[in-house]
């Protein structure tokens, strides 16, 4: 998978958990061994990203990290809060 077919699965599963959409964005930076994706959403809607003790983070996670991109890199994702 590209790094652009990571973000539009990220949006893929974050878009329907949350209340206003357009207000999500991924940044990516990538170090040696990862390409973070940092996802930002609404401030009312982080909670509904991470969910009760943190089960909806944690399930997007594992569906995020078990994908490889093109370089081995592994992926990482960050729930940025503002």
């Amino acid at each position: 998978m590209t790094e652009a077919d990571v973000k539009q699965l990220i949006v893929t599963i974050v878009e329907p958990l949350v209340a206003k959409p357009e207000a999500i964005k991924i940044e990516t930076n990538q170090d040696a061994h990862f390409l973070n994706f940092n996802l930002a959403v609404a401030p009312e809607d982080v909670g509904r990203v991470i969910g009760k003790h943190g089960r909806v983070a944690q399930a997007i996670r594992t569906i995020v990290y078990s994908v490889r991109v093109d370089d081995s890199l592994r992926v990482r994702l960050n729930i940025v809060d503002d």
